[in-house]
């Protein structure tokens, strides 16, 4: 796609692309190597100023000794790759100095550059010019900023997908289905003496109708991308002494939380990121749910209530099977999301096969099976995770209308779901517009049109300056 019109710099700070610019792009502190960023159309004027040789081959690292501009001493011994106009990730001549880590080589070696002519890049600034000059779409842009931020393979993944124009292919698709539609609507306006039109109002409605299914379809996924974005909200819930401080630990891998024989120990929620293959949970720990007239821990059990109030799935757990029975009781009028039981410290059951029986009859279809677990000997955890992630995915089918949970192509941003929420109520009143035959179809293709200059505004074909403004600002300096 070609690159959208170069945005007005915010408050003067953004000097567009005639300039060369230089960042150090690796995070500070003690490295092996270090790298340092160069890109502008003077970028090789900057390197052969330091040293570095002049007919090195493109895109093959090259070894070589830097020097100061204006004092003459070594820099450094390092490596060199050119990256020639436009095959490089900026469209621009871009050089790369891999420099022996640290903090005091790479930034003499950065000052050198600034030195040599070229100026500190902005944060986010090698990505924006990637954007400008047409390298990469908008959504892409966004994408490099959630790799970067990622903290779970379920992030990783989503993040890639996007980066890979999944996304982007998906919405331009849509758009040339938008565009096809009003191709099939011209022929109506402008042959409206023959019978029916050259176009059966039939082949107009059918492509419709594909079009809005195909865009409340994509527009269900920005629920389970939240989800593998933010983590899905596990509360673990019971009584005191239950177990449930130590099948957090277990779940962990670590002693996150303390774990004592005293009831009431845990006083306030404990939440940990966990990663997992497919989905991050954001696991909370909890206070025991229980009557006391203890000020503190009645204020550990009302912090207890308003995580199980957004809770995307509720571990209701217990020791044994009466236990497990009155803990689902309670928690079912606190909760909307998904509850399973899990009965905990199983190593020490006599009956555990007794237990689990009674405890499945008595907890209800919907919680049922019953699992059982020992944070002690770690039998049932690894089920006990795969019953979890199952049950989420599971759960956001179901609220993408039975989308297949697996698809990589979904609305990982807020600003692509209100895009596309748009564009579908644009689509709905042409829709209403041009079958009620209120007003001139020539006005009822007016919301079509609107509708595909919003999938422009989500790609960036149309620039849009404060949203990438506003996206860049929080890109690393370097990136």
């Amino acid at each position: 796609m070609s690159g959208p019109r170069a945005p007005s710099a915010p408050n003067g700070m953004f000097a567009g692309s005639d300039d060369t610019i230089a960042a150090i792009a690796t995070a500070p502190g003690r490295g092996a190597v270090a790298l340092i960023r160069i890109s502008g159309p003077r970028a090789f004027d900057v390197a052969n100023a330091l040293g570095a040789p002049e007919r090195a081959l493109a895109r093959a690292a090259t070894r070589c000794v830097l020097r100061d501009v204006e004092s003459g001493d070594v820099l450094d011994d390092l490596l060199v790759t050119r990256f020639v106009s436009p095959h490089s990730f900026t469209g621009e001549d871009v050089v790369e100095m891999s420099t022996h880590g640290g903090r005091v080589v790479p930034n003499a070696v950065l000052a050198a550059c600034l030195r040599a002519g070229a100026r500190q890049a902005l944060p986010g600034e090698f990505t924006r010019r990637a954007l400008l000059n047409g390298r990469i779409d908008l959504l892409q842009a966004e994408a490099i900023a959630d790799l970067v931020d990622a903290r779970t393979s379920a992030m990783q993944k989503q993040a890639l997908a996007q980066l890979d124009g999944g996304l982007s292919r998906r919405l331009n698709a849509l758009r040339s289905d938008i565009i096809a539609l009003e191709v099939l609507l011209a022929y109506d306006i402008d042959f409206p003496e023959e019978d029916d039109g050259p176009i059966a109002p039939a082949r107009i409605v059918g492509a419709l109708a594909k079009l809005m299914e195909q865009l409340e379809g994509l527009l269900a996924t920005a629920p389970r991308a939240a989800l593998v974005r933010d983590g899905a909200l596990v509360v673990i819930a019971g009584p005191p002494n239950a177990g449930k401080s130590s099948l957090f630990n277990a779940l962990l891998g670590e002693a996150r939380a303390l774990v004592t024989e005293i009831p009431g120990t845990t006083r306030d929620a404990i939440e940990a990121l966990l990663d997992t293959p497919g989905m991050p949970l954001r696991l909370v720990d909890t206070a025991g749910l229980r009557t006391t007239d203890d000020v503190v821990e009645r204020l550990g059990i009302e912090v207890s209530e308003k995580y199980l109030g957004h809770a995307q799935l509720v571990l209701a757990c217990a020791e044994d099977a009466a236990g497990l029975i009155t803990t689902v009781a309670r928690v079912r009028p606190l909760v909307s999301a998904p509850v399973m039981a899990v009965l905990t410290k199983a190593d020490r059951r006599g009956n555990l096969l007794g237990d689990l029986a009674l405890a499945g009859a008595g907890v209800g279809t919907d919680v049922a099976p019953v699992i059982a677990v020992s944070a002690e000997s770690g039998a049932g955890l690894s089920s006990l995770l795969t019953s979890i992630v199952a049950r989420l995915t599971a759960t956001a089918a179901d609220g993408e209308g039975g989308a297949n949970a697996n698809d990589a192509v979904v609305l990982t941003r807020e600003r692509h779901r209100m895009g596309l929420a748009q564009a579908l109520t644009e689509v709905r009143e042409f829709q209403q517009a041009w079958i009620e035959g209120e007003v001139p179809a020539t006005i009822a293709a007016v919301h079509l049109r609107a509708a595909a200059h919003v999938l422009d505004e989500l790609v960036g074909a149309i620039s849009v300056d404060d949203v990438l403004d506003k996206l860049f600002r929080d890109f690393c300096v370097g990136k």
